[in-house]
């Protein structure tokens, strides 16, 4: 990952001043830089990501694309976001002391070369990935720590003291920031409904970046799952068999694309015509599009295995892939109305 800029603006809403930084952060500090750059990557791998689209009429996409251009300067742009951002948070009856995080920097670039656009690939090739703006709303916290002075005797005396301005570590989720993809223009974002001014108000996408919200691929992979497992309970099959299914699908898709289609996830999932057909009914009654955005870190992390418990306690997980191949596991339903599971093929087994 390439840091091209990054500048940190304060809005302190105890003491009520704000300072905006006219300067970028010194990025040949180390820690300056791992900083940033953990805020970044996180972002960039975060499973609630909710994705959107810049309205037509929308005044901040135009002034990114003039950015992008080259035709705005990276702190002013800056400093006016922050001031935006200022604005609406001080109409809110309470509110943190926020630190505004602004970053330009470019991911590097791992998708196949089949699947990367003629952009891409001379990006690739210049060695840089795709370009982001990106924002995040720092919320500060209070922290003790301790501090050195002198006592009345004048000798050395080490006191607690608490600290109201602690910025989050770079291994914590950020609760709202936003990312712009500058060949596509797509958003990625995260934030939290505020009461502002009396009215619940979503601050990024409606306020600041005017964009439309749709569901993160967690959400609409969580959705899917829903559908499979209920229609599979509906018609009497195994739930967790049709599930992990449904999750080996996903999975083996994300190597080609980002998109999922749910028609197709029904037919690998349900051999009968009628679970199918309910499926499909389904989807349309939750009114999911005809392609699904999940992307490919949902399926590495959500997809990739499959967790059951039974109501005796025994808890198993396996790869996904495995529910469609009777070699390593299979699920038999008894007479009796009971499940047996028979794991096969097993040369070692470690306790953890």
């Amino acid at each position: 990952m390439k840091i091209n800029h990054a500048v940190l603006h304060v809005l302190d809403f105890v003491s009520c001043v704000n300072v905006m930084s006219h300067e970028e952060i010194d990025l040949a500090s180390k820690n300056a830089k791992r900083y940033v750059t953990g805020h970044a990557k996180r972002a960039l791998s975060n499973l609630d990501n909710k994705r959107g689209e810049f309205a037509g009429d929308s005044m901040f996409a135009e002034e990114i694309r003039s950015y992008f251009r080259g035709q705005r300067d990276f702190v002013d742009l800056s400093i006016q976001v922050a001031e935006f951002i200022a604005g609406e948070l001080g109409r809110m009856e309470k509110t943190p002391s926020t630190d505004v995080l602004v970053i330009d920097f470019e991911d590097e670039t791992k998708a196949a070369v089949g699947d990367m656009t003629d952009e891409e690939i001379d990006a690739a090739f210049e060695g840089h990935g795709k370009r982001y703006f990106a924002l995040f709303l720092l919320e500060a916290h209070q922290a003790f720590m301790h501090e050195v002075g002198r006592g009345e005797s004048g000798e050395v005396l080490v006191d607690i003291e608490r600290h109201h301005a602690i910025l989050p570590n770079p291994s914590q989720k950020v609760q709202s920031f936003a990312l712009v993809e500058k060949g596509t223009m797509n958003v990625l974002f995260c934030d939290k409904a505020r009461e502002i001014a009396g009215e619940e108000r979503w601050l990024i996408p409606d306020g600041l970046l005017q964009c439309s919200m749709k569901p993160s691929g967690k959400e609409m992979f969580d959705t899917v799952a829903r559908i499979v497992e209920e229609v599979a309970e509906e018609y009497g099959a195994n739930p967790a068999v049709a599930v992990s299914k449904a999750k080996a699908y996903v999975a083996e898709s994300s190597q080609e694309s980002e998109e999922v289609y749910p028609e197709e996830l029904g037919r690998e999932v349900f051999e009968d015509d009628a679970l199918q057909k309910r499926f499909e009914e389904a989807v349309a009654e939750k009114a999911l599009p005809e392609r699904v955005v999940m992307g490919k870190a949902v399926a590495e992390r959500v997809a990739k295995n499959h967790k059951i418990r039974t109501d005796t306690g025994i808890e198993i997980t396996f790869p996904a892939e495995y529910s469609q191949s009777p070699e390593f596991i299979e699920f038999v339903s008894e007479p009796n109305g009971l499940i047996s599971i028979e794991l096969k093929n097993i040369g070692r087994i470690e306790n953890k």
